[in-house]
């Protein structure tokens, strides 16, 4: 009796105070977590990124409005202060009944904020942009803040997804265009790479008009891998809405979406009669670039344009012609 009092006394009372709490803490379920029976496999745990990742915020009414006031004063006139871009074919987009599906060539991150700055503000206010889901949608930060800024959404690039793609149809079926970039990712050496078919498979699904377009330029002025902006003149050219024919199939009309591309390409480099004369007996320049060493390769594209010289880039486009 004696040796607990003096246990007692040596203890504070907070000390004390604590143990009661603990002893009179509920024990079990519901009051803490259930335990895993161990003769079962415990499933991963649910991810929500990647594929998963659920962008739908991003589309709500309070979102776009701050989305639309950082685009139209901060993203577009920085955009065009780097990039100069020069716009053709712009006059084609009055012919654009939205919701539309915008497949362009990919060859650096600037690519999208370019498109976006160039477009008017009736399409480029309701509209997403597929993005790679294991680039863009890794880490939590980066999900929100893309799927904020652009607004992109998650598109498997190295597997078939069929969330995907159910995703991104019923977007453009309830009324947002798309903005897609059928190569899969941005071109290492500035040429154009193969068109996937996703692209045509949305449109072929949803009956809705594909909107060529051809980016140049914005390889010099951010290419993949590098760390620095360099400032250059670019060019956006928009091409003829094309819609597939009754029964046609993806192949088919994917041919047709990545032909139309490569009109434009030489477009942005001649004029438009060359390029659609050379079209017409099939003789487009190939938009992938010669066959040869990646010096060659690199010499053929030719040197980036002097930003404050207007003469400049016509002298390099007759150089690549």
């Amino acid at each position: 009796m004696h040796g607990n009092v003096e246990s007692d006394a040596s203890v504070s009372a907070p000390e004390r105070l604590i143990g009661r709490i603990v002893r009179l803490r509920p024990q079990g379920f519901p009051w803490v977590a259930p335990t895993w029976p161990g003769s079962m496999t415990r499933p991963a745990p649910e991810r929500h990124l990647g594929s998963n990742y659920g962008a739908g915020w991003s589309r709500r009414y309070p979102v776009r409005l701050a989305r639309a006031v950082v685009l139209d004063n901060l993203t577009r006139p920085l955009t065009h202060l780097v990039a100069s871009p020069t716009v053709r074919g712009d006059e084609l987009l009055e012919l654009v009944t939205a919701p539309a599906i915008f497949v362009a060539n990919h060859t650096s991150h600037l690519d999208t904020p370019l498109l976006l700055s160039v477009l008017p503000p009736r399409l480029r206010h309701r509209l997403v942009v597929a993005a790679a889901a294991d680039t863009f949608f890794d880490r939590r930060w980066k999900a929100h803040l893309f799927a904020f800024a652009l607004p992109a959404i998650p598109i498997e690039r190295r597997r078939i997804n069929r969330q995907s793609g159910d995703d991104a149809a019923e977007l453009i079926e309830d009324g947002w265009s798309l903005i897609i970039y059928p190569e899969g990712g941005r071109s290492t050496d500035g040429w154009q790479q193969e068109f996937g078919g996703s692209a045509a498979y949305l449109a072929v699904r949803t009956g809705r008009p594909v909107v060529p377009v051809h980016i140049d330029g914005t390889w010099r002025v951010l290419p993949k891998g590098g760390e620095r902006i360099h400032r250059s003149r670019t060019a956006v050219t928009f091409g003829t809405p094309i819609s597939p024919d009754p029964g046609e199939s993806t192949r088919h009309f994917n041919v047709r979406i990545e032909r139309a591309v490569s009109t434009l390409a030489d477009e942005s480099h001649t004029d438009w009669w060359s390029a659609r004369r050379r079209s017409a007996d099939g003789s487009t320049p190939s938009p992938r670039g010669p066959e040869g060493s990646s010096w060659r390769r690199a010499w053929e594209l030719g040197p980036a344009p002097d930003p404050n010289d207007k003469n400049d880039d016509r002298r390099w486009a007759l150089r690549r012609r």
